[in-house]
């Protein structure tokens, strides 16, 4: 999503190295190599195997422009010095999931199937959502529903997951839901789970602590006229984004527009999903 606006706004214009934190299913990193000159390659980090599989092959006919790394964006500074990048011409950070993870991974993101309660971006690593919510107390979990899912019932929610424990599926967590927020307060726009989904996988993964820690190290991997973008779907995610930028301003670094730039009507009724996107955009001036 916003694969235009990433284009437009953080394809090089000369040669020089592109990093694509989230690289996905590669969607983003071949709008920006795409219309580039031979001298512009790209590296795409991702922990996921089976994304970088699925971005290997279709990025394969860029050749030896790309290249491809089991890597975090939290280590922007590690995987760039691993591959000899002392400068990047422009940084992208995708923070959403991609359709395939959530329709098609198995592994517990979305709560249309029945899948056991994964939600680790890196299978191989970390502790899955079911031991997180089997382990933490309902005070923890309460805020975790708040702060990273905005949840208006989260106390409630986290009480009926205590309540409900042992979790083993996303079907035991939306029965949770369920039953912790009253019928009439459930949402119509979106199902009455999303927002405790998304809070999970965001403590999962520990999605804040990825992003505020890549907006630390970015910045100076930026050659001089370089950009950062950042595409966020959470107004928290929005908030750090936001204030890292104004805080960057200083040290000889400018926002290119004051507000985010959004998904066009268009976009949104083609894929709902890219409603909450919002994306900015970070300049180095020197």
């Amino acid at each position: 999503m916003l694969a235009d606006e990433v284009a437009a706004l953080l394809r090089p214009r000369g040669g020089g190295w592109v990093i694509d934190g989230t690289v996905g299913m590669g969607g983003h990193a071949e709008a920006l190599l795409q219309g580039s000159g031979p001298d512009v390659r790209l590296l795409g980090l991702d922990v996921d195997p089976e994304a970088l599989a699925r971005a290997g092959a279709r990025l394969a006919p860029f050749g030896d422009r790309v290249r491809l790394a089991r890597e975090s964006f939290r280590n922007l500074r590690r995987a760039a010095a691993a591959h000899g990048i002392a400068e990047a011409r422009a940084i992208l950070l995708d923070l959403g999931v991609s359709s395939w993870q959530l329709e098609a991974s198995g592994r517990g993101f979305s709560f249309q199937a029945d899948e056991p309660l994964d939600m680790r971006l890196d299978p191989g690593a970390g502790e899955t959502a079911a031991a997180l919510v089997n382990r933490l107390p309902e005070p923890e979990l309460a805020r975790i529903l708040f702060e990273y899912g905005e949840e208006r019932h989260a106390r409630r929610v986290a009480r009926a997951i205590v309540r409900r424990r042992p979790l083993a599926t996303t079907g035991d967590l939306v029965a949770a839901v369920r039953s912790g927020v009253p019928r009439a307060a459930w949402p119509r726009r979106i199902h009455v789970a999303t927002r405790t989904f998304q809070a999970l996988r965001m403590a999962v993964n520990d999605e804040p602590g990825a992003l505020r820690q890549a907006l630390h190290d970015a910045p100076e991997l930026l050659a001089a006229g370089g950009r950062l973008g950042v595409i966020s779907f959470h107004s928290g995610e929005d908030r750090i984004v936001k204030r890292t930028f104004r805080a960057l301003e200083p040290a000889g670094f400018a926002a290119l527009e004051p507000s985010p730039i959004a998904p066009t009507g268009d976009e949104v009724r083609a894929n709902p999903r890219a409603r909450s996107a919002k994306l900015r955009v970070l300049e180095r001036l020197r």
